[in-house]
């Protein structure tokens, strides 16, 4: 291998180019093309699509709405179902959701662009001012929700509107979770996250606490003890590690917290990127650096998955979007060595990889490797929740696996502690899945409130 010094740098590309690249992914439907949009829905009895949304929208309902001139109603009847509606119209993976199981979707037709419909609806709710939900009679009941991510603000907004008086408490000094530090850029544009986050505590009734990590400045049993009940949104707080030595050389970066920098970041070109960059994972994640990279002026961009792409959990969708932004894949292999020179990655060895079976991960193949040259590595081979907070003192909560064990409303071990979003057994890294946590937990809490039987297993 050559001789390899490390080229990063910011400002790579000029300021048109950077609008260009990360300009808005899928714009926005206007008026005509929504109506056209519309009338092509069959309005089916027993909608698939309903049944496929993680929330449970009325599709059929709302589509009808745009279609007869009524596009905030049919807002109304997104955000009763889903308040963060607008943000899973651009973020969710309708492809493998409501889309995929349109009755249109077949080889001689296309499906439904239901997402697109979604946005069109919502945003023009939003554009107008109009604020649908208010708060409820006060009940006098107090309610800690920790983390406002899409779960922690989903579970506030409903009990905002039952009554109880919510106080979120944020670590970060923005609320939003994964929709504001972790979606690629081009998907979620013009500070939309923080509109969406507007809107919800417009409601009334939600308190908001920045700075407030549980464990360090709060803890469960505080909560416990000054609270009614406590909905715990705490996310996945770690990242997986590769385990090779030279991990903490310099240029071996997490993709998360580089993303949450590229998010933050008021000017693109500010952002160091190398020319030659390696993306290790299969995930969104993987997917969203490695494309984000690419369009901030990355080279050679290369994503290698461990196992065949029938695996990999970005949709065939996302894959594609990521060849066709000039990103290479390179399916079944694992890194083993970190190459570096003074202090600095300069390449990765990788070993190809096979299968045992469909439902194990792949083992070595024997000894053939290849190695590729990179400035910057991104790992993005997974997050893991942090669970010291909740398994230490007397407040202790069941885990499963690795993450916090919940029965059907999401109630924990603990009888006034529900909990959502990825940190449960069984959470998924979707926004549109928090949100359903957050709404079941909430109807649990109220019952509970008001002195109701819940649930059990």
């Amino acid at each position: 291998m050559s001789q390899h010094r490390a080229d990063i740098a910011a400002g790579r590309l000029s300021k048109a180019e950077y609008a260009d690249n990360f300009a808005d992914l899928h714009p926005a439907l206007d008026d005509h093309q929504a109506l056209v949009e519309a009338d092509r829905c069959y309005f089916c009895d027993g909608a698939p699509c309903t049944t496929a949304c993680p929330t449970g929208i009325d599709i059929p309902m709302f589509i009808r709405q745009i279609s007869t001139g009524n596009p905030k109603g049919a807002a109304a009847t997104i955000l009763r179902d889903n308040i963060m509606g607008g943000m899973c119209a651009r973020v969710c993976p309708t492809e493998t959701l409501c889309e995929e199981v349109c009755v249109r979707n077949d080889a001689e037709d296309k499906p439904v662009k239901i997402g697109q419909l979604q946005r069109f609806a919502t945003d023009t709710l939003f554009a107008a001012g109009k604020q649908i939900f208010e708060k409820g009679a006060d009940t006098g009941k107090r309610v800690a929700v920790v983390g406002g991510g899409p779960a922690g603000l989903a579970c506030a907004h409903a009990l905002a509107r039952q009554g109880h008086a919510v106080t979120v408490f944020e670590v970060r000094d923005k609320l939003g979770g994964l929709n504001e530090y972790g979606i690629a850029a081009y998907k979620t544009v013009d500070n939309f996250a923080q509109h969406e986050v507007d809107y919800i505590l417009g409601v009334g009734g939600i308190a908001v606490e920045f700075g407030k990590r549980l464990g360090a400045d709060v803890t469960l049993g505080q909560l416990r003890s000054d609270y009614d009940a406590v909905f715990l949104g705490l996310g996945l707080g770690a990242v997986n590690a590769l385990t090779l030595k030279g991990e903490e050389m310099a240029g071996v970066l997490d993709a998360v917290d580089y993303i949450a920098d590229l998010r933050q970041a008021k000017d693109l070109s500010t952002l160091p990127v190398g020319r030659r960059i390696v993306v290790i994972g299969g995930g969104m994640t993987a997917i969203d650096i490695a494309v984000q990279t690419k369009r901030l002026g990355a080279e050679d961009v290369t994503l290698v998955y461990r196992r065949g792409k029938e695996f990999m959990k970005a949709s065939a969708y996302e894959q594609e979007l990521a060849q066709i932004s000039g990103v290479k894949i390179k399916y079944s292999a694992k890194p083993v060595r970190l190459l570096g020179e003074g202090g600095h990655v300069r390449a990765v060895e990788f070993e190809y990889t096979q299968a045992l079976a469909k439902s194990l991960p792949r083992t070595g193949s024997g000894g053939e490797r290849f190695t590729l040259e990179a400035d910057m590595v991104f790992k993005a081979i997974g997050q893991k929740f942090v669970a010291g907070p909740v398994t230490g003192g007397n407040d202790v909560l069941e885990l499963e696996g690795e993450r916090i064990a919940v029965n059907d409303d999401r109630r924990t071990s603990l009888p006034d502690v529900w909990a959502g979003g990825d940190c449960i057994a069984g959470g998924q890294d979707l926004t549109v899945s928090g949100v359903e946590d957050g709404k079941v937990a909430a109807v649990a809490i109220d019952t509970y409130l008001r002195g109701g039987a819940e649930k059990r297993e």
